[in-house]
């Protein structure tokens, strides 16, 4: 058994990340803002079978602040950094995400730097290496970074490309020893475990509420949440790993239009219209939100999973991934 501590474990991949940690034998430690909401996270994990009693235990840290973060990983074998803002509106000021995202990532690294931490496992994003290059031909590979100056690079994308960077210069100036394994996920769907929803669940959300007034040309990498903790543990415990990034794709991307399809056939929700391209570049002279799309319409971000696929991860299929997500938001009661 290893001790193994999970940033932002209140979220949606940390919960998961969480579960799958203590199914496989480690003690885990989370950190949380506010250690008000160890209840919270203790009720969500035990509705989804863990009961973990002491093996678990929490730590109020925050990415902005240093207090905390010795505490929280003193003694630690292993660090899971999965913390990172992700709003579903774009900030006004893109530093609101970049700034606790770099920051935060470094604070995490120093701390499991000087308490002798064997490796850490980032959390990124595939907003760190498939954009800013407009359409193309070939997958995206581990190889690729964003252009964070490209078109269609929102503050999201470029929050989680600086904050890789970042990792990866800390790890090779000053890490002293310190392993360094990167997962790069898609758009993760899969079962949410509370209220508390991710904003790809959120657009779920609102497909099966019919609260869509139609699709726009827009195309997702889709990943299941599980399959996204799995490769996290994978990428924790494999000596290959170490040094290594990995995209966590499941197979092709998959439109607006395809979500909306696979949720009509299987629980009969409303279909919305597709929305003609033109209209939505139409909307953008005056709707901030159709203004940010217009970069990304009908670009379909194609990624490979060989390099995951190496270390034995088998990912579900996205089809799978999305009806996981609607029934448990039926089950959450988020959804009629």
């Amino acid at each position: 058994m290893s001790n193994v501590l999970v940033t932002g474990g209140s979220g949606f991949v940390g919960s998961h990340v969480i579960l799958q940690l203590l199914e496989a034998g480690h003690n885990v430690r989370t950190t949380v803002r506010n250690l008000s909401r160890e209840a919270e996270v203790r009720a969500t994990l035990k509705a989804n079978g863990a009961d973990p009693g002491d093996r678990l235990s929490f730590f109020a840290a925050d990415l902005e602040k240093d207090a905390g973060w010795a505490e929280a990983v003193a003694g630690c074998d292993y660090v899971q950094h999965v913390a990172s803002p992700f709003p579903i509106n774009q900030p006004k000021d893109e530093q609101e995400l970049i700034r606790p995202a770099v920051e935060g990532t470094l604070r995490v690294l120093r701390a499991a730097r000087d308490a002798g931490v064997k490796r850490v496992v980032l959390t990124s994003s595939f907003a760190a290496i498939g954009y800013g290059h407009g359409e193309r031909k070939t997958p995206y590979t581990e190889a690729d970074w964003t252009d964070v100056n490209g078109p269609a690079v929102q503050a999201y994308m470029k929050s989680k490309t600086l904050a890789e960077r970042a990792a990866w210069d800390f790890v090779g100036r000053e890490g002293n020893g310190l392993e360094l394994a990167v997962v790069n996920p898609v758009g993760i769907f899969g079962p949410a475990l509370s209220n508390d929803l991710s904003t790809s669940i959120e657009l779920v959300r609102q497909m099966m509420a019919g609260k869509l007034p139609g699709t726009p040309d827009l195309w997702f990498g889709v990943i299941d949440v599980r399959d996204v903790a799995s490769l996290q543990l994978l990428a924790m415990t494999a000596p290959e790993a170490a040094g290594q990034r990995y995209l966590a794709v499941a197979g092709e991307p998959a439109s607006m239009h395809q979500m909306a399809v696979v949720l009509h056939k299987n629980l009969g929700t409303k279909l919305p219209r597709q929305l003609p391209s033109w209209l939505i570049r139409t909307l953008a002279i005056f709707n901030p939100m159709a203004r940010e799309a217009v970069p990304r319409l009908g670009i379909r971000g194609r990624a490979s999973n060989a390099k995951a696929k190496a270390l034995g991860w088998t990912p579900r299929s996205n089809e799978e991934a999305l009806l996981a997500t609607a029934n448990s938001l039926k089950t959450l009661g988020l959804i009629d």
